[in-house]
């Protein structure tokens, strides 16, 4: 009898280097940045560092909460640099998902083996949703150990939410970049629609901080369904659920198509 998901197991074994690599980058990240902050995060020094500057830098930056615990987590870590990581890891593996194998002739190969195309698709972008969740329970893991000693003073029903809002986040660029792969076969493709839906979000967001006149740019982005209402501080509010529901529908409209057009040879 053969094993349940072989397919999902298969990337999930292929992929554990890559994942490892991943997994020490994002905790590199997290033992650089989140112990720094007793010693200028939460000193006055900082706010009048803050106050200093642009403010449109500073909101564009989503630093304007910086001087608490919880802000400078969520600004520095979810915000930034865990979101860049986070994002090129998610990107690359929903690219490789099924574009790469198209283009490369390993899809054709494996569809030999009597396995149906909505199986590769479905349990492909399983095994990177997996991978996503894993870098998000890591970073949730090592935020609470570092809660006390770093002096962050983070709840961990917040920290919950933010996590969730950060899978889907990243999730969403891992979907589009599935979905695009499934429905086109073309790397190149993939990847700028995964990397595209990050920036796009990003840049909305950045732009919405600008000015009252263009705050509404934060209802179309991504970015701002995540982390607009701050969840490391106020918890499970807002639209953080939104990149989750549209990266399911990314994924569905991908597997349709994939299920139907031809295979580039």
């Amino acid at each position: 009898m053969n094993p349940p998901l072989p397919l999902f197991r298969r990337s999930i074994v292929d992929g554990w280097r890559g994942l490892l690599g991943w997994t020490v980058g994002l905790l590199a990240a997290l033992f650089l940045y989140l112990p720094l902050y007793p010693t200028f995060g939460g000193q006055s020094q900082m706010q009048d560092l803050l106050d200093s500057l642009p403010q449109e830098l500073i909101k564009s930056l989503n630093y304007d909460q910086i001087a608490t615990g919880s802000g400078y987590t969520q600004a520095t870590y979810f915000g930034l640099i865990g979101f860049i990581l986070g994002t090129i890891a998610a990107v690359g593996w929903g690219t490789g998902a099924i574009a790469n194998d198209e283009e490369n002739g390993q899809l054709e190969l494996t569809l030999a083996h009597g396995v149906i195309r909505g199986q590769v698709f479905a349990e492909r972008a399983a095994a990177v949703f997996v991978k996503i969740l894993w870098l998000a329970l890591v970073s949730a893991v090592v935020i609470l150990g570092l809660d006390g000693p770093a002096e962050l003073g983070i709840d961990p029903g917040p920290l919950v939410a933010v996590t969730v809002a950060y899978v889907g986040l990243i999730g969403l660029s891992a979907a589009a970049a599935i979905a695009v792969g499934g429905i086109t076969g073309r790397r190149s493709w993939a990847l700028g629609a995964g990397a595209g839906v990050a920036v796009y979000g990003y840049a909305l967001n950045a732009l919405g901080n600008q000015s009252a006149d263009l705050e509404w740019l934060h209802d179309w982005s991504p970015y701002s369904w995540a982390y607009a209402d701050s969840p490391l501080q106020q918890g499970w509010t807002g639209m953080l659920w939104l990149n989750l529901a549209v990266a399911a529908a990314l994924l569905v409209v991908g597997w349709l198509v994939f299920r139907r057009r031809d295979i580039a040879v």
